[in-house]
């Protein structure tokens, strides 16, 4: 068999060894002997993963900044705590943003944005929000923003 294979084999049984094994032959500059196939579809699998992860971050930064600028019922007593989870959520996504990912967020706003919409009318019984995102992305990563 030859190693190609061997590493094909090894990706369904032991993913983890897998890819020590394709980080080896990449250090080691082996690249013939790589498992192409999964590893495009690993590095996919990966840039889609870390999409979603500030993706929800965007989200959980709109429903509370929806929750502190329309729930005012909860607002007294729940404005410090929304206030801080903004902040936390900021600071993460600001930690994950490169440039790529910030352009790809400007053009899934919205749908973002609607996402949150739903979460905070079930969260609250209101209805009334803005249609279209009343944030812009760069409100939205602005620290000192609401």
């Amino acid at each position: 068999m030859t190693v190609m294979t061997d590493l094909k084999q090894l990706y369904e049984i032991d993913d983890s060894l897998w890819l020590e094994e394709t980080i080896f032959l990449l250090k080691t500059k082996q690249f013939n002997e790589l498992d192409l196939d999964n590893l495009i579809e690993e590095l996919e699998a990966l840039g889609k993963s870390d999409f979603n992860k500030v993706k929800s971050l965007l989200r959980q930064i709109i429903i509370h900044l929806l929750l502190l600028q329309y729930w005012t019922k909860e607002s007294e007593r729940n404005q410090k705590h929304w206030r801080g989870e903004i902040q936390t959520f900021r600071f993460d996504l600001n930690n994950n943003l490169t440039t790529n990912f910030q352009n790809k967020l400007n053009q899934e706003l919205e749908s973002i944005y609607q996402n949150a919409v739903k979460f905070v009318k079930i969260k609250t019984d209101l209805k009334d929000f803005p249609i279209k995102c009343p944030y812009t992305l760069e409100q939205i990563l602005e620290e000192n923003y609401y």
